[in-house]
């Protein structure tokens, strides 16, 4: 695993901000004392009110209290936490949990109650009676730093309030979601297209069988540092095809990378540590995970156990929503060149029509009789055509067809027939095909 792995791994994870804060706070707490020692040596204490300073029995009693108080907050959080978690898998979808997991205000909430308990009680341990002075100032300090500790925790309660409406969790989702996009996709408008000769070394490796080097480890594929690969593929004057995509299982013994013209094996495991396997679904690069999210709450909301329609249009939107940004990007360039314009690596990405696809096709077969969930299918469709090219339009249309021949199936009454054909014909205006819109319409 490289830095820049174990970098995203450890900001990713739930213990790393609690950890930070209890370290700044051993550290503090060990200043503060120094800091009164300093005080009470140098006589400053004079120009002090005593209202701020404590003797030793009530700077003890004060330390005490304030580290018991601060333990039930924390052990309050951790339950709430747990309430929301709860009501994530049984309502939403069991990959949604790490977005509040790995929300930097939950983890800065719980490591400021952490390192104010740590901070309490490393200043009641390291309080002593001493030749200098009588009185403390330190819990002084340490009753800012509860105050500091009591407002968070009000925080934390609305947070939490806030977080388990489904509506904020399903923006967080397509806020993450369209990050990534504008991080790993660049606009359609500035690619540059290969010339046809430049893609030669494709065509004359697929005559010499490449070296299949496989997994060895089981997982979900989190992270690929594509940038390195196309370096060390350079060092050693060889092509890679990366042979399977972000966020798919592997097994040991998978096939991961082919790689041609590789004269030195003892590299193999360079090119293994350019990509991160985890035993979990994270959303570091895979775009693809945070659409299977928002999919995820739909099917749940359209479930008859829930039967939320509103929250599964809702999601619907923001599917549209995340589509539409997508169909103004770059996605299939499956070569990557090195500085001399050679080819050096060889990813396939998923297409406008895949993602079209797995966005909705189980959308349509769970909610294919609710009438405002598919009317809501259709609203987004008519949606993505707007401000697309002319490829994106096509690819939404042919989409309309499948749409349309699940609709077919079923009976509809008058009303119901009629305001979905409206729907359609407000695809078929956005995709330039009014003339053809009588191919898609409801006939049943």
């Amino acid at each position: 695993m490289s830095i820049q792995q174990l970098i995203i791994r450890i900001r990713t994870s739930f213990w790393y901000l609690p950890t930070v804060y209890g370290v700044v706070a051993f550290i503090l707490a060990i200043f503060s004392m120094f800091l009164d020692r300093y005080l009470a040596r140098h006589s400053y204490y004079a120009f002090i009110p005593e209202v701020f300073l404590s003797d030793m029995d009530l700077a003890q009693t004060i330390l005490s209290s304030l580290s018991t108080s601060l333990l039930t907050m924390t052990t309050i959080t951790f339950s709430s936490i747990l309430v929301v978690l709860t009501t994530y898998l049984s309502q939403f979808s069991p990959r949604t949990l790490q977005n509040f997991i790995t929300d930097h205000h939950t983890q800065r909430v719980l490591g400021i109650f952490i390192g104010g308990f740590i901070y309490t009680v490393i200043l009641l341990l390291l309080l002593r009676k001493n030749d200098i002075s009588t009185l403390f100032i330190v819990p002084t300090l340490a009753i800012i730093v509860s105050i500091i500790c009591l407002g968070m925790f009000v925080f934390f309660i609305h947070h939490v309030t806030t977080w388990i409406k489904v509506s904020n969790l399903i923006f967080n989702i397509t806020s993450k979601t369209i990050s990534s996009i504008h991080k790993h996709f660049i606009d359609e408008q500035d690619f540059v297209a290969d010339s046809p000769w430049e893609d030669w070394e494709f065509e004359e490796i697929k005559t010499i069988q490449p070296f299949e080097l496989k997994s060895k480890r089981s997982g979900y594929i989190e992270f690929i540092e594509l940038e390195k690969i196309i370096i060390q593929a350079t060092r050693d004057n060889s092509i890679v095809r990366i042979e399977q995509s972000l966020g798919k299982y592997v097994d040991e013994d998978t096939t991961i990378f082919s790689i041609w013209n590789l004269q030195d094996f003892k590299k193999i495991n360079k090119y293994l540590s350019f990509m991160t396997i985890s035993s979990d679904q994270e959303p570091v690069q895979d775009v693809n995970f945070g659409l299977q999210k928002l999919v995820e709450i739909a099917l749940r909301a359209v479930s008859p156990g829930i039967n939320d329609p509103y929250t599964a249009i809702n999601s619907i939107n923001h599917l549209a929503k995340i589509l539409s940004l997508l169909g103004k990007k770059h996605l299939a360039t499956p070569f990557h060149f090195d500085k001399h314009h050679q080819l050096r690596v060889i990813f396939e990405k998923p297409s406008f029509n895949d993602y079209l696809y797995e966005c909705f096709y189980q959308i349509r077969y769970y909610a294919k009789e609710d009438v405002s969930v598919m009317a809501a299918v259709l609203k987004a469709l008519a949606f993505i055509c707007q401000g697309n090219s002319k490829y994106i339009k096509e690819s939404v249309w042919e989409f309309s067809f499948y749409i349309s021949e699940g609709l077919n199936e079923e009976k509809w009454l008058s009303k119901d027939r009629e305001f979905l054909n409206k729907m359609i014909r407000s695809i078929a205006r956005n995709c330039d095909k009014q003339k053809k819109e009588n191919e898609i319409l409801i006939k049943n």
